[in-house]
């Protein structure tokens, strides 16, 4: 699974487990469900973060050969 798909799902993860958390009258399913829709949120970031480092060092790289090949 790409990590642009798996950022979506666990977004929509969290959307669904926050609705559900709302939904609920139950106060300690409520917080369980908030807690999990927070712990998907944090994947969701960690996963774009690393994304964007991973992209941030293959363009470094590409810039160090670029200038490698000037020199």
């Amino acid at each position: 699974m790409k990590m642009v798909k798996e950022t979506k799902f666990f977004r929509k993860q969290a959307e669904k487990a926050e609705r559900m958390a709302l939904a609920t009258s139950n106060e300690e399913a409520s917080q369980s469900l908030s807690n999990l829709a927070q712990a998907y949120r944090s994947q969701a970031d960690a996963l774009k973060k690393a994304r964007k480092l991973k992209k941030s060092k293959k363009i470094s790289g590409k810039n160090r050969r670029q200038k490698a090949k000037l020199k």
